[in-house]
């Protein structure tokens, strides 16, 4: 089967067979197909969508290139839960809800991605880490679960190998906003994982890749209907992303927030709400609490108590990373040798911000990629970031650029003031969590 015939069929708009999804996703794994095919495929499929019956193909085909875990022989006693978020601008919810989860008797699975277009990665979080292993073998990744009860981690070379080479892919050719690949992206992981619980976070507004509620309530309900029809039991969150989330973004520098969130040091309040349900959404898909409020009461209490942070700790210990992680993390994570304020050039009231913009600035630090070959410069970003609904006066601080050199913070000064955008009255707070989808 030729593939540029099977990129011309749906260039023209007609529907793939499964054949043909197979042929393709077989072409990624084996690299029959070129970088050059592979790219207009992604296009064909961006440009001309795909049904229903598609997406499911695609998603099946990805989750069968490679092996799909099978956790009855680790002996683990508890279900196999994990949440994946669509992505945003200082989205670190998985660096906490992981561990709180693990915490309350889930075991969490996590397979992460580096960062996509403007977002940043979870991956990329952990590689800020020193010794940190991020794509264990099997073996280690059993062990990480059965010690920590999470794992935090990158696609193995055994897990979803088709997803691995498009998601690269899709990242550098303006792909990445189509609902059906997005779909079968972060799904087809899933199902490898060998999950018994998933929770989806659908990220919307001006710092998502669903900007509007419409693509938002699209995105998640293909997310619920292709999870559940592949008998995983899968609920979703729309949630805000108009403003970083959190007081950080960047990689070093969120590893540091999650880090004080988990020891009760610093717990942006937008951050909390959206951590503390995504998580007791998992314990009521695991049957691990018997209602929300509960389910709730355990999340805190897994966080007052330092039992989520021992379970963190424990994950980086077993992964190769730093055992006194948590008592020293600024021994071991990366600082930027330039670090300055952007002050505020007018009083006013926080009423939005140009969120994409924002991640797509930390990028211009080097913190994020234009070619998915490109490294990756853990230390810089942002912190101190503002919120909004917040009270400025002349000369407060809007944020601290962590940049690599004076230049650089340079141009991040200038470029992120209007980027910031300050009213002469108190905007009307957006909520942070909008709608839940599924049962």
């Amino acid at each position: 089967m030729l593939a540029q015939e099977i990129i011309r069929h749906k260039r023209d708009g007609l529907v793939l067979e499964r054949a043909q999804i197979d042929a393709f996703v077989q072409g990624l794994v084996d690299t029959s197909w070129s970088e050059g095919q592979a790219a207009a495929m992604a296009m064909a499929m961006f440009l001309k969508g795909m049904n229903p019956a598609e997406t499911i193909g695609l998603t099946q085909a990805m989750t069968r290139s490679g092996m799909v875990m099978d956790w009855a022989s680790a002996h683990l006693p508890g279900p196999i839960l994990d949440k994946h978020s669509t992505g945003g601008v200082g989205d670190k919810v998985s660096l906490m809800l992981a561990p709180i989860v693990a915490a309350c008797g889930g075991f969490v699975p996590m397979i992460s991605g580096r960062g996509l277009g403007h977002t940043g990665g979870t991956l990329d979080k952990f590689d800020s880490i020193p010794g940190y292993c991020s794509t264990p073998d099997t073996a280690l990744l059993r062990r990480a679960l059965q010690t920590a009860g999470c794992a935090i981690i990158g696609q193995t070379a055994e897990l979803a190998p088709a997803d691995r080479r498009l998601y690269a892919i899709r990242d550098v050719t303006g792909t990445v906003e189509s609902v059906a690949l997005i779909t079968a992206s972060i799904l087809s992981k899933k199902l490898a994982a060998g999950l018994q619980g998933l929770v989806m976070d659908v990220k919307t507004g001006n710092g998502a890749f669903a900007a509007s509620s419409s693509m938002a309530v699209e995105l998640a309900t293909s997310l619920v209907k292709v999870a559940n029809g592949a008998g995983l039991p899968t609920r979703a969150w729309i949630t805000d992303m108009n403003q970083v989330l959190g007081d950080s973004c960047g990689n070093a520098v969120e590893m540091v927030e999650a880090i004080a969130f988990l020891k009760g040091e610093r717990q942006e309040p937008r951050l909390l709400d959206i951590t503390r349900t995504l998580s007791a959404e998992l314990l009521l898909i695991g049957k691990l609490a018997s209602d929300h409020t509960q389910a709730l009461l355990q999340v805190d209490a897994a966080l007052s108590s330092g039992r989520a942070l021992e379970h963190f700790a424990r994950m980086v210990t077993v992964l190769g990373g730093p055992a006194d992680l948590i008592t020293r993390p600024a021994h071991y994570l990366p600082a930027a040798p330039v670090q300055v304020p952007v002050l505020a050039t007018r009083a006013g009231w926080v009423s939005g911000m140009a969120t994409r913009d924002i991640g797509l600035l930390i990028i211009e630090l080097g913190g994020g990629r234009h070619r998915a070959s490109d490294a990756v410069d853990a230390s810089v970003g942002f912190t101190q970031f503002v919120q909004t609904g917040q009270r400025l006066e002349v000369g407060d601080v809007i944020a601290t650029v962590h940049a690599a050199d004076a230049a650089a913070a340079r141009m991040a000064q200038q470029a992120l003031l209007p980027l910031i955008h300050i009213a002469d009255q108190p905007p009307v707070l957006a909520p942070a969590l909008i709608t839940r989808l599924g049962a």
